[in-house]
């Protein structure tokens, strides 16, 4: 399959980047020609089909929950899980070439530099689909996407729009500026939020519906809250979610200590 092509857009102006300082996102506008975004779709379709020649043992696929509930999600384990478009999350998209040379286009290393800086080399966290399916979607509780289990935080998520992603259908939800509050749950290993603590942050009127059109791409910072609703929609809301973190960024093992990171971890932007 031909790599995603190039578009015009390679950096971001002052503009967006002051608004993103201020806000905690910002819209990229449309960064997929008809043609890639038609390919990346059915890219996807046929990972969850099971028609695809890529290694399912190494990709992380999680089905959707039956009733919407965050906890009835099925596991996170590696391999496939059988042929259906009712996955919720499938990671490890970065050892697929089609998503990979999407990951490498240069506004993302522009991103990846003004973030960590020019000379940090780059991994993904996570290259992930999210995926609600139609009449059905999983809720996904307000957090910020920050881990324990790692030795520094992950800054930036680039997030794609695969399908229109709207109010009805689940889009992420978000409240402008909550980044700067840092980490507001430094206990919790995922960064979600307690219930205290969503309503003393999550006023709904403060509340930002990120709606999208089909190859929409939004940046956002990590510790931006969000969250999204189940779909209610006879039409699919899928998305291709980037987290960008420092290369060089180590994970907790049982002794409390650090492993250096893995020999296999795929290096997006320099060495």
């Amino acid at each position: 399959m031909q790599a995603v092509a190039e578009t015009a857009l390679n950096t971001l102006s002052a503009e967006q980047w002051a608004a993103y300082d201020r806000d905690g996102y910002v819209r990229l506008g449309k960064l997929l020609s008809d043609e890639d975004l038609g390919a990346l779709q059915q890219r996807i379709d046929d990972i969850m089909l099971g028609k695809a020649k890529v290694n399912y043992d190494r990709m992380l696929m999680q089905l959707d929950s039956d009733d919407g509930n965050y906890g009835n999600a099925g596991p996170q384990t590696k391999g496939h899980k059988g042929a259906t478009l009712g996955y919720r999350k499938i990671q490890e998209l970065e050892f697929d070439a089609l998503h990979r040379a999407f990951m490498e286009r240069p506004i993302f290393k522009h991103i990846c530099d003004h973030e960590y800086g020019p000379d940090v080399p780059i991994a993904p966290f996570r290259a992930m689909f999210m995926n609600k399916p139609a009449q059905r979607g999983t809720f996904l509780p307000w957090h910020q996407d920050r881990w324990n289990s790692l030795d520094r935080d992950p800054l930036v998520t680039v997030w794609t729009a695969l399908d229109p992603a709207t109010k009805a259908n689940g889009c992420v939800q978000i409240i402008p500026g909550s980044h700067k509050l840092g980490v507001i749950n430094p206990s919790h290993g995922s960064g979600f939020l307690s219930e205290e603590q969503v309503a003393e942050h999550v006023k709904p009127e403060r509340i930002v519906y990120l709606e999208l059109e089909p190859g929409e791409v939004a940046l956002l910072h990590n510790y931006t809250l969000h969250g999204s609703d189940v779909n209610r929609t006879d039409t699919s809301r899928r998305a291709f979610s980037v987290c960008y973190m420092d290369a060089r960024t180590r994970s907790r093992n049982k002794s409390g200590g650090y492993d250096a990171p893995p020999a296999g971890r795929v290096t997006l932007f320099g060495k």
